[in-house]
């Protein structure tokens, strides 16, 4: 199954990004082993937020070409009407949506629901007022990717 969907991931994307992210599934072998920064594995993979939201890493390396920086991948679930506080990220964030539906609102704007199939970007610095999983039955599920300087604490949440 996981093959379907880095197909399904790679084959709607634009060029930029399918390049990207068809990297980070490769390097990160798909979601059976998490690492964390520097490679090792994270015996706990998976993190439970509150309000009904599950982070499952899947890789965090240094770039290549700049080891200052580093690409992280995470799998973000969401349970049904689980809903994120306002929150920032060290770098830039590419998001894509692989199952279900969400609502986001970047630095106070309009909401935007996204479906399966669909992405947007985040700036460093922007603000991710909203996020939420509309649905009352379905499960919504992202590949959330972060590009950030090394040692950097990826997600700062507002008071």
């Amino acid at each position: 199954m996981m093959e379907t969907t880095k197909s399904i991931v790679i084959s709607h994307m634009s060029g930029t990004i399918k390049i990207f992210l068809a990297s980070v599934l490769l390097i990160g072998a798909g979601i059976s082993g998490a690492a964390e920064p520097g490679g090792a594995v994270d015996k706990k993979r998976d993190r439970e937020n509150s309000g009904g939201i599950t982070l499952t890493s899947v890789t965090s390396q240094a770039l290549p070409h700049d080891s200052g920086t580093t690409l992280t991948a995470v799998i973000v679930n969401l349970a049904p009407e689980a809903q994120t506080g306002s929150h920032r990220h060290a770098g830039t964030v590419f998001v894509y949506v692989l199952e279900g539906t969400v609502r986001s609102q970047l630095n106070s704007g309009e909401i935007i629901e996204y479906r399966a199939g669909e992405s947007w970007s985040e700036a460093p610095g922007t603000v991710h007022s909203f996020m939420e999983n509309p649905s009352q039955a379905v499960p919504a599920r992202l590949l959330a990717t972060i590009i950030a300087p090394t040692g950097a604490q990826l997600t700062t949440h507002d008071k």
